[in-house]
């Protein structure tokens, strides 16, 4: 097991973005940033003995940050905080205070505003190889941020084990009372030549999805997905019985005990041989397949577009701010906020 610190001597608010390689003793390895706790990259060994990086994202640093990257910002990668997905209106109320966020998704707040976690640069604050190769980042969202109210510390760490397993370990507190969702925004593709995602066989241990407006914000409702394009409780290709137009951006309530670290999601691809098994102790799971992934010379100058991957963001309920029967998202001062989502790879 290694880690390592790697310089990119570039510096954000007065702070180095810095790269930090875990490598397992398989070979396997995963490269990260200080920068938005981006997934640079996650290297396995396929079934034919390859080598295959399984994230979307680009081979220099610098490209995360271009202007023309985030006209079209799809978070390659990274951390989403203070609150993913999206909230009405960008409005809640807390404690008979009404608060208003950015709306930077049409009339609602995606993934924690204008500037949110995924565009900070992060503490590194320990790095270890036993008993695996780990990095633990830490971040201070002070009261006010992005308008939420509250001191908010987190710390997330990445292990990366000799099972091919990336660990995430999140954990939070707050000095008065503060929303927060977070979950991790990498984008996979399983197909050594990295094709569309299509032929992918996709399973989410979910009996039901989240109904959802015009602009993706959940309303409360739950539907059962037997008998609609939303059944994955066995296994399918993605694009079996989708709407070809849309795909899918839709939040599903995982069939588990809250708070249990359970499989959500088994995504299979035949030609590498590679399946991927996603564990949480989240309640939902927000499964995108990139409709609107428009991202021009990513890695090796290959250009990303519609269905070049799926993303699964393992989460509380989105909107649970302004839904009172959802299960609360909002951690008290003598509480911790925890999470674990855990990326394993196998050759099926």
């Amino acid at each position: 097991m290694k880690a390592k610190q790697i310089h990119t001597n570039t510096f954000i608010d007065q702070k180095e973005v810095v790269i930090v390689e875990l490598k397992n003793d398989k070979g396997s390895f995963v490269k990260l940033f200080n920068y938005g706790t981006i997934i640079n990259q996650f290297v396995v060994t396929n079934a034919h003995g390859e080598q295959q990086d399984i994230v979307l994202g680009f081979d220099k640093f610098e490209d995360y940050i271009n202007p023309a990257y985030l006209a079209n910002y799809p978070y390659f990668g990274a951390i989403i905080g203070r609150y993913a997905n999206r909230i009405k209106n960008g409005q809640f109320e807390l404690d008979s205070i009404e608060y208003q966020l950015a709306t930077n998704n049409g009339k609602d707040c995606l993934h924690g505003g204008e500037i949110g976690f995924d565009k900070k640069v992060w503490d590194i604050v320990n790095i270890g190889e036993e008993p695996h190769a780990s990095v633990t980042f830490q971040y201070f969202s002070l009261d006010g941020e992005e308008n939420f109210p509250g001191d908010l510390a987190i710390q997330l760490t990445f292990e990366l084990t000799n099972n091919d397993e990336l660990i995430l370990t999140y954990q939070a507190d707050t000095d008065e009372a503060t929303p927060i969702n977070l979950t991790h925004h990498s984008y996979f593709n399983l197909s050594p030549k990295g094709e569309s995602i299509i032929n992918h066989i996709h399973q989410m241990n979910a009996a039901n999805y989240l109904e959802q407006d015009s602009n993706f914000v959940v309303t409360g409702k739950l539907i059962p997905v037997v008998d609609t394009i939303h059944d994955f409780t066995k296994p399918k290709a993605i694009g079996a019985n989708w709407d070809s137009e849309s795909g899918y951006d839709q939040t599903y309530v995982l069939d588990k005990e809250y708070g249990a670290l359970t499989l959500a999601s088994k995504t299979t691809e035949t030609s590498s041989g590679l399946s991927l098994l996603i564990y949480t102790t989240e309640p939902v799971a927000h499964l995108y397949t990139a409709k609107y992934l428009s991202v021009k010379n990513g890695k090796n100058g290959k250009d990303y577009g519609e269905f070049d991957a799926f993303c699964v963001e393992t989460q509380h309920h989105p909107n649970a701010l302004n839904i009172p029967h959802f299960p609360s998202t909002i951690l008290q001062p003598e509480e911790v906020y925890t999470q674990t989502t855990i990326y394993k790879v196998l050759i099926h």
